[in-house]
């Protein structure tokens, strides 16, 4: 039968086991068994182990008043020789006290103005600048959007057409055994600017030769030239054919005009005023005719009450604004092509093989370049950058000479509350350098340490320690400790 009685080895102590590892409980004993049996070694093991761990606390206790003291001391030792070396160099002052600041401002602070009153002309032409940029900011948008829109002149295409005969050569001889003649037009701009010359058939669109149908048959009289999108531009075009006759030919130039024009029904050109256009001109030329004669429903502003013209042209009498491009696309073709008559001349006594004719073309503005140039240029943008930082150097200059000359004018109107403070500002400055929490000029007197709340402190320390310890011992001993 188990016993009941609470004696054995462990009773002579009371049950509990000495020493701050046990934290005052009892052994776990297993319901319907005795208290377990301990022999003398290991007793005398336990009671070794407690007097070790007090004599460890103590030494910890020692160990961590050192440490402190020492800590605190070599704090001091850094700090004088720190302080040795700011009075040495009084930069050091401004680089400490102050974070690595941002670009400084082009702006001159209040301070400085007060100092220096010629500084107001500088800051007379810095609100000159900032009105002078919005201005340009303002004309380059005004230009991007005026590029949007074409920019054309109207220049005088001079176009050459010519014409060489060849006449047989009896046989036997090296030449041509059928007579030919070859037919060349050609062309310039008159007075053009610039070195980069457009070519002559950038200006057409396409050109038909249309030579005497009774000479050279149907399928042969007519020579035609369209652009392809793969289409390389030449200076000129060149037509050869047999004959030993003068030949009527007729050029047919269609003009490649950039935005595309179109030509109107004769009744709406009459009407408008307008003969060949582009699309957006002959809309907005529509738009003013029904503005001006009151058109425009007063009611129904989407609709467009038609007067006889219109319903003759249209062959409606109302209209929504949305039907106009619809029904304006049937009134529209392609414009007239540029029609000359020529004839190739054969007789070799007639000088006058070359005939010179003007038309008028539309080229691109050289004022249209001039603006790409000036929004994709890039020089003046990088000579304004290189003085603009130019001048944020000049400015923080101004700003660390005037805070030297505040720090040594502090100086010399009272010593010794300027060293005091000082002094005050390096040690809550090193502090944050060193990451050092408390007040060290605090804790290296001995009243710190005779503070109410160091007792618990000391307490709490060495209980972690005896927590420690217990975790050990239990790691030791096998056994588990409540």
């Amino acid at each position: 039968m188990p016993s009941n009685r609470t004696g054995g080895p462990l009773a002579s102590m009371g049950g509990q086991l000495p020493g701050p590892s046990y934290g005052g409980g009892n052994l776990a004993m297993r319901q319907g068994m005795g208290p377990p049996s301990m022999d003398a070694s290991r007793k005398r093991f336990l009671h070794q182990h407690q007097q070790q761990q007090q004599q460890q606390q103590q030494e910890t206790k020692i160990c961590f008043v050192i440490v402190i003291v020492a800590f605190h001391v070599c704090v001091c030792f850094f700090f004088l020789i720190f302080w040795q070396k700011i009075i040495k160099s009084s930069w050091y002052f401004c680089y400490f006290r102050a974070k690595r600041r941002k670009m400084a401002d082009k702006v001159l602070p209040q301070r400085i103005r007060d100092l220096v009153p010629e500084s107001q002309a500088y800051m007379d032409l810095l609100a000159f600048e900032r009105k002078l940029d919005q201005t340009i900011a303002r004309k380059r948008m005004e230009i991007q959007e005026a590029i949007k829109k074409p920019i054309m002149q109207k220049r005088k295409l001079r176009i050459y057409i010519s014409n060489t005969y060849t006449p047989s050569k009896p046989e036997g001889e090296e030449a041509e055994k059928v007579s030919s003649w070859e037919l060349r037009v050609e062309g310039k701009l008159l007075e053009e600017p610039g070195k980069q010359k457009k070519k002559f058939s950038s200006f057409f669109k396409s050109l038909v030769i249309e030579l005497d149908k009774e000479l050279y048959g149907p399928d042969n009289h007519l020579v035609e030239w369209h652009r392809m999108p793969s289409t390389q531009e030449t200076d000129g075009f060149q037509v050869k054919r047999p004959g030993d006759v003068n030949v009527k030919c007729t050029l047919l130039l269609m003009l490649d005009h950039q935005p595309p024009q179109y030509k109107l029904d004769p009744r709406l050109a009459r009407l408008l005023g307008v003969h060949t256009q582009t699309r957006a001109n002959i809309m907005q030329a529509l738009w003013l005719y029904i503005k001006n004669n009151k058109l425009q429903d007063c009611h129904e502003k989407e609709y467009i009450n038609c007067n006889r013209y219109f319903r003759q042209i249209f062959g409606c009498s109302r209209m929504r604004f949305a039907e106009i491009p619809v029904k304006l696309a049937s009134l529209l073709q392609h414009p007239d092509p540029i029609i000359i008559n020529h004839t190739i001349s054969v007789d070799p006594t007639d000088q006058k093989k070359t005939a010179c004719y003007d038309i008028d073309v539309e080229v691109d503005d050289p004022l249209k370049g001039q603006m790409n140039n000036f929004l994709s240029s890039t020089t003046n943008q990088q000579e304004i950058a290189a003085l603009e930082m130019k001048i944020h150097e000049t400015i923080e200059y101004i700003n660390q000479l005037k805070t030297e000359r505040d720090f040594m004018l502090s100086f010399s109107n009272n010593p010794q509350d300027f060293i005091q403070d000082w002094l005050k500002s390096q040690s809550r400055d090193l502090k944050l350098m060193t990451d050092v929490t408390g007040n060290p000029e605090e804790e290296r007197r001995t009243e710190f340490y005779q503070a109410p709340w160091v007792p618990e402190a000391v307490g709490r320390y060495i209980y972690s320690k005896m927590q420690q310890r217990r975790q050990e011992l239990e790691q030791v001993l096998g056994i588990r400790l409540n």
